[in-house]
């Protein structure tokens, strides 16, 4: 029986295992950071303050829900799910290290999770939000869900972190048929 070497094209990348951790404690300081700012300098129930007019405005509010205030008044169980979430995501990583776009993007994801869960332990009133997107009304009113919400860094982490996810394993699922045809 013939014994096929694999040569270096045939292995898979991977980044250190501790990177994930780094990239979690850094995204999850510049959340808590962005909402320590927040707290310190905005006032609740003020008017926005543009940042870029028509794009970008701090808004501070606090949510007990999810999304669109999805399960409001449960900032403590949303907490424990996220907390688990989180650090799920990264024992995962640590046992089966990935390539290193899923091990970002998950990385990412983890962040979110952890950001929002801290303060869900935290913040008596809830997770602290204040980044408004205007423009991004303009779409949520079109499919009759009113204003968009306002948001954290630790939401941008999970939205772009699963987007970027889906994205990619829907072009890597692409490829090898693409070569298969070839």
């Amino acid at each position: 029986m013939l014994r096929v070497v694999p040569d270096l094209g045939d292995r898979v990348r991977r980044l250190p295992v501790w990177l994930p951790a780094l990239l979690v404690a850094l995204l999850v300081g510049a959340d808590q950071a962005l909402k320590a700012w927040a707290l310190a300098n905005l006032t609740y129930g003020a008017p926005p303050v543009p940042v870029i007019p028509g794009v970008l405005d701090w808004t501070l509010t606090f949510n007990t829900g999810a999304a669109w205030s999805l399960f409001s008044g449960s900032t403590v169980p949303l907490a424990v799910g996220r907390l688990l979430v989180g650090l799920g995501l990264l024992v995962y990583l640590w046992r089966r290290p990935q390539p290193p776009l899923p091990t970002v993007l998950l990385s990412m994801i983890a962040a979110g999770a952890i950001g929002n869960a801290i303060d869900g332990f935290t913040q008596t009133r809830g997770v602290t939000d204040m980044i408004h997107a205007p423009f991004l009304s303009f779409f949520t009113r079109l499919v009759g869900q009113g204003d968009f919400p306002i948001f954290n860094l630790a939401d941008m982490c999970v939205v772009l972190g699963t987007i970027a996810l889906v994205v990619s394993s829907f072009l890597a699922e692409r490829r090898p048929k693409a070569e298969a045809l070839e």
